[in-house]
């Protein structure tokens, strides 16, 4: 019953102790919407999405965080380049985003903060920085002097040498140490901008997840998730803000990131052009197999895209679809969430592999299984599928996906056609109708309650 999670900033995984067990408060970064996300940016949402599963399993009250980020130079530059208005570009790319992680049996947070709604708490927080000489003003701005925060730099446990080798670092005159990073900055008459005590101007990115983060979860939080990318800057900078701001209260107790998604065995990155945007993969496969195909691996370790891969993932689900087809007319137990097979693989800091290979070892049970032997693995795959975000579809849906209704008449009276011809023994006709089916890619399967089919 202990929770065993990697934190981040120990380096190592440690036993999860809530701040307070009646209520845990988690937050993770969401997306900039100035466009649709790829894969990359989906898999941080599936990783926390079981993780929220599983704290709600575990805990009465769960408060999960992710936030939108509405105002940023790049979504400027998209509203500038397609003439819109930057608020059409980022509610429209936002309501892509959420049905496109909705598709992915992503829960929906339980606070989903914008930015542009977080301003004054930003400004509150940049004062504060102020008052207690970490910051500074300058032509305008105002930023983060790193060299007063002493321990600056240890979540991502690099010297401040270290990480202006390493980052691209903004070079410009009003820095009194090229590694400070800007929490506000001045607009110009044709960029938005708000009112503030150094004039008009709008926030840095960092500053947006610390505001944002004290309002709805409190000083400090349990958990603060993200992908692995961000934990320099972004996340050193979020802590160093919220530390600074609050005389050295702690911020984050774990901070978790994911691993980096490839595709076809490379690193996704722009000057490849091998990003896959998730709504271009729905396209092609259902949602559940992009998500268990994320969930392949541990959240920590890379995970590859390919054909390849996510063929092999749509054969895993088939399987325990199937499974589950043969046992619609079964009664499931009632199983509990800490009873199922994958729990103790779940609280070792998510070990999603083993996991998957406790439900590989349930299908085994089903060889000639009796009917409360068939009741119970039934309830185990489905409270396992409940922790994973799997198993939800019905099975007949699932094997139909993607087919239209007429289509999907078309094949039952072909179905019908052949049982006929088996019944009047006209094997020659029933073969044919097979033969037809397959060709179609529908794969027939006779059974003791009939035919069913399912697309290949």
């Amino acid at each position: 019953m202990t929770l065993h999670l990697y934190n981040t900033q120990a380096g190592e995984k440690q036993v999860f102790e809530p701040i307070d067990a009646n209520h845990i408060k988690m937050y993770v970064c969401g997306p900039t919407v100035y466009n649709r996300v790829h894969i990359g940016n989906a898999r941080p949402v599936v990783v926390f999405d079981m993780l929220y599963r599983v704290l709600k399993a575990l805990y009465p009250k769960v408060t999960y965080a992710r936030n939108i980020t509405d105002i940023d130079d790049k979504i400027m530059a998209a509203a500038k380049a397609s003439g819109e208005e930057i608020g059409a570009i980022t509610s429209h790319y936002a309501q892509a985003y959420a049905e496109d992680m909705a598709e992915l049996k992503a829960l929906t947070p339980d606070v989903v903060p914008y930015a542009t709604e977080h301003v004054p708490e930003m400004i509150t927080m940049i004062r504060a920085l102020l008052e207690r000489n970490h910051a500074y003003e300058a032509e305008g701005h105002v930023l983060f002097a790193v060299q007063t925060m002493e321990d600056y730099g240890s979540l991502s446990n690099r010297s401040l040498d270290d990480m202006l080798a390493g980052a691209r670092v903004e070079v410009a005159a009003y820095k009194r140490y090229a590694g400070d990073f800007v929490l506000w900055k001045p607009s110009a008459d044709d960029e938005p901008g708000w009112e503030s005590p150094w004039g008009r101007g709008r926030p840095g990115w960092h500053i947006e997840c610390s505001a944002m983060i004290e309002k709805h979860l409190g000083r400090t939080i349990d958990i603060h998730g993200g992908g692995r990318d961000l934990v320099f800057p972004h996340h050193e900078n979020e802590m160093a803000q919220s530390c600074c701001a609050h005389d050295g209260d702690s911020f984050v107790n774990f901070w978790m990131h994911n691993g980096y998604v490839n595709i076809d065995g490379e690193k996704m990155s722009k000057s490849l052009g091998n990003f896959r945007m998730v709504n271009e993969l729905l396209s092609e496969w259902q949602g559940e197999v992009l998500r268990f195909a994320l969930l392949s691996a541990q959240y920590r370790s890379e995970v590859n895209f390919s054909p390849e891969s996510l063929a092999a993932a749509k054969q895993t689900l088939d399987t325990f679809y199937l499974a589950l087809r043969k046992l619609q007319d079964v009664a499931a137990d009632s199983v509990d969430a800490q009873d199922s097979v994958i729990w103790d693989s779940l609280l070792d800091d998510l070990n999603t592999p083993n996991a998957v290979a406790a439900l590989h070892g349930l299908l085994k049970r089903l060889s000639g299984a009796d009917q409360a032997t068939r009741a119970e693995v039934k309830g185990q795959l489905l409270a396992s599928g409940e922790l994973l975000g799997l198993f939800g579809d019905d099975p007949e849906a699932w094997f139909s996906a993607g087919t239209n209704a007429d289509e999907g008449a078309e094949i039952d009276a072909l179905v019908v056609a052949r049982n006929e011809a088996k019944a009047a023994k006209d094997w020659a006709k029933a073969d044919a109708v097979r033969d037809e089916l397959n060709q179609r890619g529908i794969i027939l399967e006779d059974g003791p309650n009939g035919t069913t089919w399912r697309k290949a």
